[in-house]
This record gives C-alpha cells, structure tokens and sequence, in this order.
C-alpha cells in the first residue's frame, strides 16, 4: 500500500531536468527557484493531448505550487535527513538501480529463450533429495550420492514412482499424494535449473542429478505438448468438501445434476449460475472466469475447460477437492505473440533465477570497462594468516595495515590485502565449516571483488544516466511529500476521532441514506411454488421451515435472501412496488419471485460507523486544505505569469 502510493507520488513529479542557459524562472517558493522546463515536463507528463490552453496551466500550476509548499515545509522539519527517510531513500535506490545493474543484452537473450519455451508445456515427475543451498561440500556430496543411488536404481529397472515415494526416497513431502508427479508446467514456473533440465530432456528420459537451491533432483521427462494457450470460461459450482457429511455431499450432487439436466433442457447458463452456483463472484457476471492458462486452476478443472473444443460447448458435472463444477468455454487465445507481453515477460524474467546470469555477463562487462585487473599470488599471504577459526567467527587480527601488496585495481585504484583481511574480519559469521579453507577464502573473496565492483558502478550512475539522476530526486521529494501528508492528513483523519465527530456533526446532512426497504425476496421455481410458499407465509410458518418443505425433493424450488435495500443496489427489488406486505408475483430470469415487505424507512441521515469512510475521506480534504492554506502564509511564493503563458 504505502509502495502504491508513493508512485503516484513519483507519476506527479515527472522528470526534473537542470536548470540551464536560456531556461527561464518560472516561479520562486521561499527562495527556491523553480524552471520553465522542469514545471513543464511535470505537466506535460500528466496532460492528456496536445492542445495547451491557460485554464489548463493555471489549474496545474496550483496543483504545483501546492507540492512545492509541501516538499519545503518537509525540507524545513528536517524530515530529509532522519535515518528512517534516509534508510527507505536508500531502499528505494536499490530498486531503482537494477535496470541499471544488469547485462542488457543477455537480458534478451534470456526473454526470448522464455517466450520460445511457453511455447511448450512439459510434465515432469521428479525426486527431491533436500541439501542447503550453502551446503558443505561433505553434505553436498552426500546428498549427490544418494541421488546417483537412487538414480541407479531406476535405471536398473524399479518403477520411479515407487523409489520416489519408498523408504529413503523423494524429500518433496506431496510425493506421498502424488509420486512425484509435478503436472504439466512451462517456462518461468519452475526454477532455472529445473526449468532448463526439462525443457532439454526427451519424453521418457532420466535426467542426472539437477542442482537448484532447493537440493538434488531427479527428473523423468512425462510428456511433452504444444502450449494450451488461455481460456475464458464459466462454471456453476456447488460447495462439497471431504469434512461434509454424506447428507451434505448428496445434496450436493443431486443439485450439480439437476441444473445439468436444466442446462440440457435449453436454460440459460449464465441465469442458472446467477441463480444457483455457489461461486458468489462469478455468479453476479454469469459464472464468467478471468482467463487462465496452465497451472492456474487445480488440474481437473483445467483439464476439461480445455478440452472442450467450440466456445458455447460446456462440460457435463465433474469434481474438484472445492465441490462440484459444470464448466462452459468461452473464449479460447493461443499463446499471445512476443510483442503484446514483452513488458510483462521482461519483468517475470527479472525476478526470475536466471537473471543471475545476466548479472554474472554485466560483472564481466564492467571489469572490461574498469580495466579489472587481478594479483592472486598475493593472496598468499592472506591464506596463511587465516585459520579454522574464522568458521565460528572468533578470527582475530591486528596486523591488517602491514599488508599493502594490491590484491586487484579497478579504474586505476588500488584494493589492497588490508582492504580484504577487513572485509574478512568485519563480514565473518558463525555457520558450518565448508571444507578446505583456501577455497573458503577464495569464495569469500569473489564476493569482495563483486561487492566493490557493484558499488562503484552505483556510485558512477548520476554521472552516467541523467535519467537516473533524475528519477531520484523524484523519488526523494516523493516520500518527503509521503511522509509529510500521512501524518499532517491521513493518519491524522483516521486518529482524530474527536475531529472526525465534530466534522461529521457539522456535515452529517451531506451523508444520507435514500428510502430504503426491509425486505424478504422469495424466488421461487414456478408459480405453483410461490403459491404454497404464499400460504407458508400466512400460517406464520419460518423461513427454515418453508425451506425444508418446498426444497425436500430439489435444492433448486425455492431461496430466500433478506437485506435493507437501496434503490438501484438490487435489479430485482428495484422491479416492485415499495410497501409493506406481500407484493404480487413477477416473472424475472425465468423464476416467479415476490417480496415480503417489513418496512419502508424514510430517507434518514447516515451514522457516522456507515459513512465512516466517505467521512474520513472528505475529513482529510478539510484538513488538507487548511494545511496548504497554512504554507502559503508561511512561505512566500511568486510566479512569472509571462513565462507560464509561453508554453504552447
């Protein structure tokens, strides 16, 4: 949420260009200066059309002003130098930097070779055997044996799905559900490692022991087909779960079969799923579904919307762990093409594992660049001054300064073996032992030559991107602006309950509710129903009792639903007259429906705890307003009109 709002934040401030030659001064605001230019992208980045006209200007201008004032007061609180602002600046920054801090090129590389794969989908049954990702080499090497062990016996002819789930077999604990098998998947559903072993194997095929960060795994290659694409579709659901007793249960199938047996008789299925599936968000749109693709839906219900072949056809009752469904195919779209889902692929790619190989070719890249170059005999001296205590980390040493030999220069700096030991000394952490302590070394050193490597390309940005430098500062003024607003009008609004009441008594006339109704609505299968249920009615029969009775040999004669009504909250209710009583019978979507009427209320304002967020809402634009009122006296704001009116 917070995230959320300080984009929009950011998607107000635009691009901040440097004032330069022949950029006028358009405004002031306590001293500062503000430019043509930078006023102008602003606006032109929220403006829709080409046409520029004064009323526009002025309107934005005031809009403007106002986050100017709001930004000054923020920098006057000193709100841009406390360790919380500085501490989300700098996550912020992060963010911001990875477009930045990535191989652009292997990037493409890497989103054309994911769009090639969704092409396809595979189904992959798979045994688990579990080891840490930073695992010492004695237990990786255990669990890779066990793997080849496993693997072995599988080749010497036992069932993979019986070593998968037998003693000592798969660590997956759903192996025991569903032998290993993982379902059909396609790119960017799995983890690279994983994702490139299927994708890369013949059906039938026994993959070797596979490496990802979960441990070792083996695969077996089950099937492979051309991607499904997306479908649109609907279904009328009835609820059953395994915890339902069988009366439950039975009812539910029974139901399931007669709106089938309706929906073969010629009824409307989108009437029937408004009426009866107890899906309450598809019902209200006709059982309509978003589109979906593999791996969205449990296997069953994805199995038969697919397999129906023509949009309109729809399936006969089938069964999911959620209850009982009939599914209608809609719409069917094959895999869309590159340039329609580019930008989302790109963005899944990003945060996807296999951007650490994008950011291994941008290492390269920037060591070319730097003019990287490394002295490993001089690591030598740092091997013997290391011991086994570093594991633990209780490693002590006070002669780093002596030790000035350069371990690697980057752009012509010099990072010495004191800078290394310092790092070693500052960074050790208490874990398992990995093995020989050379390559411990070695490895803790790679991460000490990327760490300097990365953070001195973050330090060259600004230099290098003014975009970048830009974005920045939109983003520091931005949560300045944030953290300013919440607390001075939106948190202020919502623990303010004494203001909140006070205004809300001032302007209570401004929240009312229109006439309403309470009001029963019986809809019923056919008139003879509605008659008999009529007759329930008189004889001051309850609801419960009129249920069992009308819906003893079908779930589908009678509902009842109760409310205080609005007009046009309901299309039914809206169909009658509004007065107490029984109402006469109307035909609607094929069922004879009625209304029994309690009482017409009379409009009436809202209480404060049903207009509380409409209240809050307009509460903090009052307090808004008076705050910006209070800038304007406090700081002195002036405007070049002259210059504003060049924009064209």
């Amino acid at each position: 949420m917070r995230l959320s709002l300080l984009l929009i934040f950011v998607s107000m401030l635009g691009f901040s260009p440097v004032m330069g030659q022949g950029d006028p001064v358009l405004m002031t605001v306590d001293k500062e200066k503000v430019t043509k230019s930078e006023f102008e992208a602003i606006f032109r980045k929220n403006k829709k059309g080409d046409e520029v006209t004064k009323e526009e200007l002025d309107e934005y201008l005031d809009l403007f002003v106002n986050f100017k004032l709001k930004v000054r007061e923020a920098e006057e609180l000193g709100l841009d130098t406390v360790s919380k602002f500085v501490k989300e600046l700098s996550g912020y920054r992060k963010q911001l930097e990875r477009p930045y801090l990535v191989d652009s090129d292997m990037n493409e590389e890497l989103l054309k070779e994911a769009y090639e794969r969704m092409k396809q989908e595979v189904r992959a049954s798979h045994i688990l055997i579990k080891v840490a990702a930073d695992a010492s080499p004695e237990d990786t090497l255990a669990a890779y044996k066990k793997a080849m062990r496993l693997r072995t016996r599988i080749v010497n002819g036992e069932a993979f799905e019986a070593v998968a789930k037998g003693k000592g077999g798969s660590d997956d604990s759903s192996v025991s559900k569903n032998d290993g098998d993982l379902g059909y998947f396609t790119a960017l559903q799995m983890v690279y490692p994983f994702e490139n072993a299927a994708f890369n194997m013949k059906v039938g095929e026994l993959s070797q022991p596979v490496r990802t960060r979960y441990g070792y795994h083996l695969l077996k290659l089950v099937d492979k087909r051309d991607a499904r694409g997306e479908i649109r579709a609907a279904h009328i659901m009835v609820k059953s779960g395994e915890k339902d007793n069988a009366e439950t249960k039975a009812n539910a199938e029974k139901k399931i079969k007669e709106l089938y047996e309706k929906l073969k008789s010629g009824e409307d299925f989108g009437t029937l799923a408004k009426q009866h599936s107890d899906d309450k968000g598809s019902a209200q749109k006709n059982g309509e579904l978003p589109w979906f693709g593999t791996g969205k839906m449990v296997e069953e219900f994805e199995d038969t919307a697919f397999n129906l072949k023509e949009d309109g056809s729809y399936s006969a009752p089938f069964q999911t762990k959620y209850g009982w469904h009939i599914v209608k195919r809609l719409e069917h779209k094959p895999l869309q093409p590159f340039a329609e889902i580019e930008r989302s692929l790109k963005a899944k790619v990003q945060r996807d594992t296999r951007s650490q190989l994008s950011k291994n070719s941008f290492l390269a890249k920037l060591k070319k660049e730097y003019n990287y170059m490394e002295y490993p005999k001089n690591m030598r001296k740092i091997y013997k001054i290391v011991d086994t205590s570093i594991y633990s980390a209780n490693w002590k040493f006070e002669g780093a300064d002596a030790y000035n030999k350069e371990l690697f220069v980057l752009d012509g700096k010099k990072y010495l073996q004191k800078d290394f030991i310092n790092y070693l000394l500052e960074k050790q952490r208490k874990g398992r032992q990995r093995g020989e302590l050379n390559k411990y070394i070695d490895e803790r050193y790679a991460y000490y030559a990327e760490a300097v490597l990365v953070d001195y390309e973050r330090s060259k940005l600004e230099t290098k991107y003014p975009e970048f430098k830009a974005l920045m500062k939109e983003y520091r003024d931005g949560i300045l602006l944030f953290e300013l607003t919440d607390k001075k009008v939106w948190s202020k609004a919502v623990k303010d309950s004494t203001g909140l009441e006070a205004y809300y008594e001032a302007n209570k006339n401004n929240y009312m509710w229109g006439q309403r109704l309470d009001a029963k609505v019986y809809t019923c299968a056919n008139a003879k129903i509605a008659k008999s249920v009529k007759k329930m009615l008189k004889k001051k029969k309850s609801d419960e009792e009129i249920l069992a009775a009308i819906n003893e040999d079908s779930q589908l004669n009678l509902k009842i639903e109760s409310d205080l009504y609005v007009k046009k909250a309901s299309d039914v209710v809206d169909q009658f007259e509004w007065k107490t009583g029984v109402s006469d019978n109307k035909t609607i979507n094929d069922q004879v429906v009625f209304l029994s009427v309690k009482e017409v209320m009379a409009p009436a304002p809202k209480l404060l705890k049903e207009a509380k967020g409409l209240v809050t809402a307009d509460y903090q634009n009052h307090l808004e307003a008076e705050w910006i009122k209070s800038l304007k006296g406090k700081y002195a704001v002036s405007v070049n009109k002259d210059v504003l009116y060049t924009i064209q």
